[in-house]
């Protein structure tokens, strides 16, 4: 795709959000509701490495199939 097309496609998107809603950096409050969101749609059991040490083990081994397969035929 051709770098204007590609320019005027992602300036189109960004006007079709709301100023108010566009940046997280200018209310926080928006921030905060997002991230909550975000948390309450991932089941509990698969929230957090910080307290499922088994989780973050099995997230880290996957990363690292996943990165060094890459290469392989």
């Amino acid at each position: 795709m051709e770098p204007n097309k590609q320019r005027e496609i992602a300036r189109k998107g960004g006007r079709s959000v709301p100023g108010e809603k566009r940046s997280f950096s200018t209310d926080r409050d928006l921030a905060v509701s997002a991230g909550r969101k975000g948390g309450q749609a991932v089941e509990p059991n698969k929230r957090s490495f910080a307290q499922n040490h088994a989780l973050a083990s099995a997230a880290g081994r996957k990363g690292g199939h996943a990165s060094h397969s890459r290469g392989a035929p």
